[in-house]
């Protein structure tokens, strides 16, 4: 039996993803706890799988990525972000070491604190990705604004130069990340975006043909198709009242500021021979005015939405649009922040549905957009077929079990085949490493007034030495 310590970071939606390829691997005979978000418990506890919840100044530290005007400030912040979370990370993670003495740590890509100590740690680890990787790739435009792939020479002027101009951008936090990397005695990086390649282990919840194909990624990165699974669920009785097809709206559960994308749409279907449901996720459902062929609900498992929807209109958060495809259901996506665009283009170049600039999100665009994804299921049927055939929860345990035995794993076509786990991820005559406390914490200097090198070098140094 192996002991597994995963670790997740306080963002809604990234926890279910990965939940099916935990209980697979508890149900292998291994040990796992999970350090998530508060509230999570009830949910995990059919599978055996332990809870600690991540400490409040962690678990309310979310994004305010939605308050930027454009995609690239929207980004920007999302990176300052995650590296201000991560001292908060680092000591979360140290004190579930030392409380849970794990064998083995599973850390999600977007805490790059918890990756940080995982690394100096000593302890075998590996990470996974619910969203798409934003790792650079000779075959791909640069990740951020949803530019869709050129073999121009327009194009390859166009990569070369956005590309010089985002890596300047994301390494702004270098010197932040590279001093607390070098502070827990780990090498420095060339630019931010190269913590992505540190993991010798990541389960990517996407595959192709949604996604790009990436030649020149690490072979590190498995893409293992999209995490699909919810807790348990009955369905409203309201449903049954229902006898058109539905118009699955959803906003995003973490505050987006989306909320004019259910108005919009309910506003744009009111005349249609569609039912739209709405899941208003972070926006205040009472806000709403909603026509008589709809209906708004805080939250609805959308799966159970799903197999009587003819389209789903959502802002572009990677669970819902793949669960969507999964199903075979064609998605308008209206993204509104983040990575969103990247997962729109995605949408339009596998013809699975649309995507709606949220500038533009008119009653009469928005229409329009509903109304031609609805006539691409075929492309959603192909992007479902890529998603079962990359090995889902099964290859994900897999892959763990393997990385965490020690074995070297080679990046081929699913198989389907099972492997035995091994008892213990340590030699017989080679104990766990130790993790002792560190008592005082490490402050990061503030995002707003940058400091100089010097400066950053006092605030990171150690109050104990």
């Amino acid at each position: 039996m192996t002991k597994i310590l995963a670790f997740t970071s306080p963002a809604e939606g990234h926890l279910y993803p990965v939940a099916p390829v935990l209980a697979e691997l508890v149900s292998r005979g291994h040990d796992v706890t999970v350090l998530t978000l508060p509230g999570s418990q009830e949910a995990l506890d059919p599978f055996g799988i332990t809870v600690r919840e991540l400490p409040p100044t962690l678990a309310a530290n979310t994004l305010d990525d939605w308050a930027t005007t454009s995609r690239i400030p929207a980004l920007r912040a999302a990176v300052r972000a995650l590296v201000a979370r991560i001292p908060d990370e680092i000591q979360a993670l140290r004190s579930a070491i030392i409380a849970e003495r794990p064998d083995a740590l599973l850390i999600d890509v977007t805490a790059p604190g918890a990756q940080i100590l995982a690394s100096a740690s000593g302890l075998p680890w590996a990470s996974w990705a619910a969203m798409l990787l934003p790792i650079p790739s000779r075959d791909t435009p640069p990740f951020g604004p949803g530019l869709r792939p050129r073999t121009d020479l327009l194009g390859r002027v166009r990569d070369r130069s956005l590309r010089w101009f985002l890596t300047r951008r994301w390494n702004e936090v270098l010197p932040q990340l590279n001093h607390m990397r070098q502070y827990y005695g780990l090498d420095p990086l060339d630019n931010t975006e190269d913590y992505l390649r540190q993991p010798t282990l990541t389960l990517n919840f996407t595959a192709p043909p949604f996604d790009d194909v990436h030649s020149d990624w690490p072979p590190t990165v498995h893409q293992i198709g999209p995490g699909l699974w919810a807790p348990d669920a009955e369905p409203p009785s309201w449903l049954d009242e229902i006898d058109r097809p539905l118009a699955v709206v959803t906003c995003s559960t973490e505050f987006q500021d989306d909320g004019r994308l259910a108005q919009v749409a309910m506003d744009a279907l009111a005349d249609s021979g569609l039912y739209t449901v709405v899941t208003a996720g972070a926006v205040d459902a009472a806000t709403l005015t909603v026509p008589p062929n709809a209906r708004v609900e805080q939250f609805v498992p959308h799966h159970l939405l799903l197999d009587r929807a003819a389209v789903v209109v959502t802002h572009g958060g990677m669970g819902i649009t793949q669960k969507a495809l999964a199903a075979g259901v064609p998605v308008c996506v209206v993204p509104f922040g983040r990575s969103q665009s990247e997962v729109a283009r995605r949408v339009v170049t596998n013809a699975a549905g649309t995507w709606v600039s949220a500038k533009r999100l008119t009653v009469a665009h928005l229409r329009a957009g509903i109304e031609k994804a609805m006539t691409r299921r075929d492309g959603a049927a192909r992007v479902a077929a890529g998603f079962a055939a990359a090995g889902g929860t099964l290859r994900g345990a897999e892959l763990l079990e393997l990385h965490f035995a020690g074995h070297a794993i080679e990046h081929t076509a699913w198989t389907g085949t099972t492997p035995t786990h091994s008892s213990h991820v340590y030699p017989t005559n080679e104990a766990a490493p130790e993790i002792t406390p560190e008592p005082d914490p490490i402050v990061l200097p503030p995002k707003d007034s940058p400091p100089t090198d010097d400066q950053y070098w006092t605030t990171w140094q150690r109050r104990d030495r």
